[in-house]
């Protein structure tokens, strides 16, 4: 199993996914601002299945309030270019992550953290 992958983007901030990772995202690919100065990079799956049930908690719920702040603000969904193996990632989460053109990728679990190399 590859837990981990360094790349450079292309000029139009494509990430390309290694071809032994790419049924990972068949479903597609969910970009997020992570915890800290960084990206959160989930299959569409894992986010469908585990994340959104626990954005859902109280409306009251401050805690769970600022999570959801923190994981939509600028999320994005994309699906990878079968082609190539790629996927864009927006400039604000570029900027966001202090990333320019390399990129480290390291799985968490059910999803990789993406950071500036």
């Amino acid at each position: 199993m590859v837990d981990y992958f360094a790349r450079k983007l292309d000029d139009k901030r494509r990430l390309t996914i290694p071809a032994e990772l790419r049924s990972e995202f068949a479903s597609g690919v969910v970009i997020t601002r992570g915890f800290k100065n960084y990206l959160h990079m989930y299959p569409k799956s894992v986010w469908d299945e585990q994340v959104e049930p626990e954005l859902q908690g109280s409306i009251l719920d401050e805690t769970i309030a600022d999570m959801n702040v923190q994981f939509r603000k600028g999320k994005t969904e994309n699906t990878i270019d079968a082609k190539q193996g790629r996927v864009t990632i927006e400039q604000h989460l570029l900027d966001y992550a202090g990333i320019e053109r390399d990129v480290e990728a390291t799985r968490v679990g059910r999803y990789w953290r993406l950071i500036a190399t």
